[in-house]
């Protein structure tokens, strides 16, 4: 599954860990992740995301 990164402070959501202190379980794709969902190293919406490629 595709990883996003945070524009802003460079946090990167990986699926496959999900974000279980926002309730996200491990496994859950960025796409179904809540519209209201945000980052939880500096707060902006996940609009503020962009796919992440490990090259």
């Amino acid at each position: 599954m595709q990883k996003y990164i945070c524009t802003v402070c460079d946090y990167i959501y990986d699926p496959a860990l999900g974000d279980e202190d926002s309730g996200i379980a491990a496994g859950t794709a960025f796409e179904d992740i809540p519209e209201d969902w945000e980052c939880p190293d500096c707060g902006v919406s996940k609009e503020d995301f962009e796919p992440y490629n490990e090259d």
